[in-house]
Parts: C-alpha cells; sequence; structure tokens
C-alpha cells in the first residue's frame, strides 16, 4: 500500500532512473497524476505537462468506463460497452459530453501556452492507478500519432488484465504492483484524497526547471 501519490510518484521515479538525465516528458492523466508527474519529472531532470482523455461513463453506472475519448475526439470503445447499456446514441452523446469538459481543461489548464511537444522525445505516461485501463489507452494513442522517441505507461498499481492491454499500446509498461484482487485504485492507498482542479492549475503554473 501507498502513503499517498507523492510516496507512489517516488517509487515509479526510482523505477523509472534509467530515464534521468534524459530530458523525458512526464505526462499526467488529471486529475489525480498531476503531482505525481510534477514529482518524477524533478526526479529525472524532465519536463512535464498533462495529456487529456476522460472516461466514457456506463449508464447508472458513472464509475465504470465503458471506454474513453483523446482529445482529437478519438474514441476507445470497450468491449463490454453495449452489455452495459452503452448504445451508440448513448455512446455520442457522452463523447461530447467528455469533449466538453476536455476543452474547459485545457483552456483552464495550458491558458497562456501550447501543449508540450512530445515528437521525438521519451514521453512518460502517468496515472495514479489503472482500473479498466480505459483512459491509459486513449492516452497512448493519442501520443503514439505525435511520433514520441519512445512510449512508457507507468503507474503504481493495475490488475495484471488490464496491464495487458496496455502492453499493446506502449513500448514499455511499468507498475509496481498488479494484484489479483482488485477492486479500485484508492484501495491501495492510505491517502486518496481528490486532487481539485485549483492544485491542478497551480502546479501547472509552477511547471518544472526544463521545459
Amino acid at each position: 500500500m501507498f502513503r499517498n501519490r507523492e510516496d507512489a510518484a517516488r517509487k515509479l521515479a526510482d523505477s523509472l532512473s534509467i530515464y534521468r538525465g534524459k530530458n523525458p516528458l512526464v505526462l499526467a492523466i488529471p486529475r489525480g497524476a498531476v503531482p505525481m508527474a510534477k514529482i518524477i519529472a524533478e526526479e529525472l531532470n524532465g519536463s512535464f505537462d498533462v495529456v487529456l482523455v476522460r472516461k466514457l461513463r456506463a449508464p447508472f453506472q458513472p464509475e465504470l468506463a465503458i471506454g474513453s475519448v483523446d482529445e482529437s475526439g478519438w474514441a476507445y470503445i470497450a468491449p463490454f460497452a453495449a452489455s452495459s447499456g452503452g448504445s451508440k446514441e448513448y455512446i455520442e452523446s457522452e463523447k461530447q459530453t467528455q469533449m466538453e469538459i476536455i476543452h474547459k481543461r485545457r483552456q483552464q489548464y495550458t491558458p497562456v501556452r501550447a501543449p508540450i511537444d512530445p515528437a521525438g522525445r521519451i514521453v512518460i505516461v502517468v496515472d495514479d492507478g489503472l482500473a479498466t485501463g480505459a483512459t491509459m489507452i486513449s492516452a497512448l494513442h493519442s501520443l503514439r500519432a505525435k511520433n514520441p522517441a519512445r512510449l512508457i505507461c507507468a503507474v503504481p498499481v493495475a490488475p495484471p488484465d488490464t496491464l495487458k492491454k496496455v502492453e499493446a499500446m506502449a513500448d514499455e509498461v511499468i507498475c509496481l504492483m498488479a494484484p489479483d484482487y482488485f477492486m479500485a485504485v484508492g484501495q491501495f492507498y492510505m491517502d486518496f484524497s481528490q486532487v481539485e482542479d485549483d492544485a491542478v492549475i497551480e502546479i501547472l503554473r509552477q511547471g518544472t526547471t526544463n521545459q
């Protein structure tokens, strides 16, 4: 179990130490991973930013991801989406709802600069944990299209079946724990307090020494 996100981030940074000094770009899936990405970027002497993706929520089960959408509008739809009530009409409506949130967050998070270009760079995509892996899949798909030199998924915890799905999308996957018994990411943290938008904006405003 991790004490908090800072503890998880420092342990992930240790596992990523091979990239120290190679100016990696550490990209967080908001919101929980943003403070983690800043710590990892500082530990590795890299830079950090956000990659904006949103899960598509199941009808009547908003915590269940039946897919995800990235900033370009590309969507990943899970195989079980239809059996969870995700009709084509529902998914299209949910996709538009989440795209609006993505656009709003881009305006909030990086209002005075463009996102950092991942082309030709070692890119490390961080989340505070994976459940279905839907948002990570969209993030990796989005970034692969931008031609990074190497694309890495780094998370503290994820179930084994989710890791198998994600491994197909990345050049490397770093995961500190892959327990067979997995209910939710939060069960592996002593403190899993929500990260608010104000905190994300402040962390991004601070940046790192290597942008």
